[in-house]
């Protein structure tokens, strides 16, 4: 019998903070704005991604505490750009080389993901993520409380919108390390714990996978086929 030339996924929904890049972006910013603020962000963030807290109750308020300006948002753009996991640029140039489409759902911000998203060679389209507005003077004014990814279980929306436009196709396996990416798990076909920067337990309890490094995700996704360069 023939080997298996196909990757054991056709595509991959890939998180942000914490998985592709080891920081969290809103607690960069609050760190802009001194140690209270920094301190008082990091905790709700984390109780967020833990799942004691529902994303929808502190996404806007922890903007409003923090009002991050276009500079900030360059800066926190740097910061992705220097924080991507070790290996993942190899692993998605490979994924992609195979055929496997792979695009970010993010809860973060758009503007400071779009930059390190390039880096990588991710298109517009294959970034999901939330817009904020500003003023004339570069102040942060709004988000985009439209978007599914300001709420808790949104990203399942967000996924469910990209298989049916086909930008995702079956088999998906989604990968993050927060409560906000367990939701992923109703309509991907497996979801992936990436524990390579932060382990909650709550995440791992609901995954079928466990992933520590991105050299792991590729060997997952591309399981059964010879890589092409």
């Amino acid at each position: 019998m023939a080997p298996n030339r196909q990757p054991a996924f056709a595509s991959v929904a890939l998180d942000v903070d914490s998985t592709l890049c080891g920081i969290e972006g809103i607690d960069f910013l609050a760190a802009r704005r001194g140690e209270r603020i920094a301190a008082e962000i990091a905790g709700v963030t984390d109780r967020a991604m833990r799942g004691e807290i529902a994303l929808d109750q502190i996404y806007g308020e922890r903007l409003t505490i923090v009002r991050p300006t276009r500079g900030d948002l360059a800066a926190l753009a740097e910061a992705y750009a220097r924080a991507i996991a070790p290996g993942a640029a190899e692993a998605i140039d490979a994924m992609r080389a195979n055929d496997v489409r792979v695009i970010l759902v993010s809860g973060g911000i758009r503007q400071a993901i779009e930059p390190m998203a390039r880096t990588l060679g991710f298109s517009k389209d294959e970034v999901v993520a939330v817009s904020l507005t500003f003023d004339a003077d570069g102040r942060y004014a709004a988000f985009d409380a439209r978007s599914p990814l300001t709420t808790q279980a949104g990203k399942a929306e967000v996924v469910t919108n990209l298989l049916a436009s086909s930008r995702l196709l079956r088999p998906v396996v989604a990968v993050g390390d927060g409560s906000t990416d367990v939701a992923m798990a109703e309509v991907a076909d497996t979801f992936a714990a990436f524990t390579g920067f932060a382990r909650r337990a709550n995440v791992v309890e609901r995954a079928a996978l466990e992933i520590k490094t991105f050299a792991e995700l590729a060997k997952v996704v591309l399981r059964g086929v010879g890589a092409r360069s």
